[in-house]
């Protein structure tokens, strides 16, 4: 079986705090309005923009909100997995060795 959504988006609404648990390693963007993300085991609170975006960890606990009076969207795209990645990069490099003995030739 294959995953085939690897994103999810929430709405979070004006002056109200998400807390959120994360469960794989995700990269999280940010659409619509700024956000404040605080993140478990960081002394640094994150103001995210959209269009910015940030890797979060494994089992990391985040707490996000906006702005009294702004909705902001946010996305959670799964990061591929090192094995999945290895067999990409690997597919990528046989694909571009193969080309080179094809050269434009077609075969009939």
């Amino acid at each position: 079986m294959r995953e085939i959504s690897t994103s999810i988006m929430f709405e979070i609404t004006d002056g109200e705090t998400v807390p959120m648990r994360i469960g794989r390693s995700v990269k999280l963007s940010v659409q619509g309005a700024p956000v404040w993300a605080t993140r478990s085991n960081d002394t640094e609170d994150y103001w995210l923009v959209p269009g910015d975006s940030m890797k979060l960890r494994e089992r990391e606990r985040l707490w996000l909100s906006t702005e009294k009076g702004r909705t902001a969207q946010v996305v959670f795209t799964l990061a591929p997995r090192p094995d999945q990645r290895a067999i990409g990069w690997l597919a990528r490099g046989f694909e571009r060795l193969a080309s080179r003995f094809r050269s434009g030739w077609r075969t009939v």
